[in-house]
């Protein structure tokens, strides 16, 4: 007998975390929709054509292929298995699954380009899936909820992004958490200062991983991919700008990088966005400017952002950047955007970890009538289709069974109230409801006990 097992990376989500799931992609929802976001999917397949080439040497490595229908490997020659996996896999895997939500939907875009009002704000919650080893916080298969904005170079997007950062996590009630922000440009600034110009995508890459790996292994790492030690040696003053005021961190940066171009340009949209939040009037922000941020994707042109939950040891949370062309790998060059995406996965470790949820969140069933016999059952469904229409969620045990295993039944699910139909009450008319919570039981009328649940369960919720 074969033991049923989960691959490496994945879960299963049973329905209370599924209703904690779905607290989560309803609280990001609600803020997409404000901010006037339209909903859109994408396949979860995609033409490997289509992933290959835009997250960089790292990411193209972690993309999941998938083997041709039949023999895949019928026309594979000698010489191709020598050729290696690279020039290989495109002979017997001509799909994947999608790696994230930014490149699909640029692929949308430029087929859709004809039909879309500019600029398009779309908003998307699919899986993705990375062949990742797995760990903490890091999973092969998981939840993104992804918001962008095509078609507008303008820096209100960015300061959008920062405002809607916010309204997420404080509805969440995630309040310690820090909104990294950085430009890429700035990234091309240093490699200049630095003596590597040009090489911003490596620097990128080594010192994404800051965080993980620390300051010497990054520059182990540098130096392995040929940075000079002068070139190191030019680099230290990047890491003496971390945890310090907005204000301060830009003053350092422009003294620094006075000398690139590219870089100023990096910091004029940096303070102009963080000038568009300050006039939004968003109170108690949490944005840090940190010059070692990254964003290992290559697609990423301007702005950069990462959000960290402060109180767990988990990765980020959230992240994103602006791309100025995308579009461009499929024909339609130019096309700049911006966007975040959510990771609902990571965000529900942190809310568990830190006991978050609001109790009864996403309840089921609200009401479970227990008829007591055949008659009982036949009043019971009227009660049913009562309390259903009255758009309360309710049940009816189907079977005839002993009360107490209907009230076990109802324990076990968490259902707050039980309605109890015996033979008095199938005579009478009045109804016994049962307050699972504290015990109490009142007679109703049929009509009377929609309403008090609905009222009792709405003041329960205001508390």
């Amino acid at each position: 007998m074969q033991k049923p097992t989960l691959p490496k990376g994945t879960r299963d989500f049973g329905p209370e975390q599924m209703r904690n799931r779905l607290f989560i992609f309803d609280t990001i929802r609600q803020t997409f929709k404000r901010f006037g976001f339209q909903p859109l999917e994408t396949p979860s397949l995609e033409n490997l054509s289509t992933l290959t080439g835009k997250y960089g040497d790292e990411g193209d490595q972690l993309l999941f292929k998938i083997l041709n229908s039949g023999d895949f490997a019928a026309d594979l020659t000698e010489t191709d298995l020598q050729a290696g996996p690279k020039k290989m896999t495109p002979k017997i895997a001509e799909k994947g699954l999608r790696y994230d939500l930014t490149v699909p939907f640029a692929r949308y875009v430029v087929m859709n380009r004809n039909t879309l009002t500019m600029p398009f704000r779309r908003y998307q919650m699919q899986p993705v899936w990375r062949a990742d080893r797995p760990q903490k916080g890091r999973y092969r298969e998981f939840y993104q909820c992804d918001a962008d904005v095509v078609g507008t170079d303008s820096l209100l997007c960015e300061a959008e992004i920062i405002l809607m950062i916010h309204e997420v996590f404080r509805n969440l009630g995630i309040t310690n958490f820090t909104v990294k922000i950085n430009n890429r440009k700035i990234l091309a600034g240093i490699a200049e200062v630095i003596g590597v110009p040009g090489e911003e995508a490596t620097l990128s890459v080594a010192i994404d991983k800051l965080d993980k790996i620390g300051k010497e292994k990054v520059l182990d790492e540098l130096r392995a991919r040929g940075f000079s030690e002068t070139a190191l040696y030019n680099l230290a003053p990047l890491f003496d700008f971390l945890n310090q005021e907005a204000d301060l961190v830009l003053d350092q940066l422009q003294t620094w990088l006075s000398a690139s171009d590219v870089a100023r340009r990096g910091l004029v949209e940096l303070t102009e966005t963080l000038q568009l939040v300050q006039q939004y009037g968003l109170a108690d922000s949490r944005v840090e400017i940190d010059p070692t941020l990254a964003r290992g994707l290559s697609y990423y042109t301007g702005a950069i952002f990462e959000v960290k939950a402060n109180d767990v040891s988990i990765g980020s949370v959230s992240g994103g950047g602006r791309y100025d062309n995308l579009t461009g790998a499929f024909g339609m060059p130019g096309l700049s955007g911006v966007g975040i995406s959510f990771g609902v996965d990571r965000i529900y470790d942190v809310m568990a970890e830190l006991n978050l949820f609001p109790a009864g969140a996403g309840q089921g069933t609200l009401v479970l009538i227990a008829p007591f016999d055949a008659e009982a059952r036949r009043v019971s469904l009227p009660l049913l289709n009562q309390l259903r229409a009255a758009q309360v969620a309710s049940e009816l045990y189907p079977d005839l069974v002993k009360v107490k295993k209907m009230l076990d039944y109802a324990n076990d699910k968490n259902i707050p109230y039980v309605v109890l139909i015996g033979s008095d009450e199938v005579q009478t008319g009045q109804l016994t409801l049962k307050n699972m919570n504290t015990g109490t039981q009142q007679k109703l009328l049929a009509e009377e006990i929609a309403a008090l649940v609905k009222k009792e369960t709405m003041a329960q919720a205001i508390d």
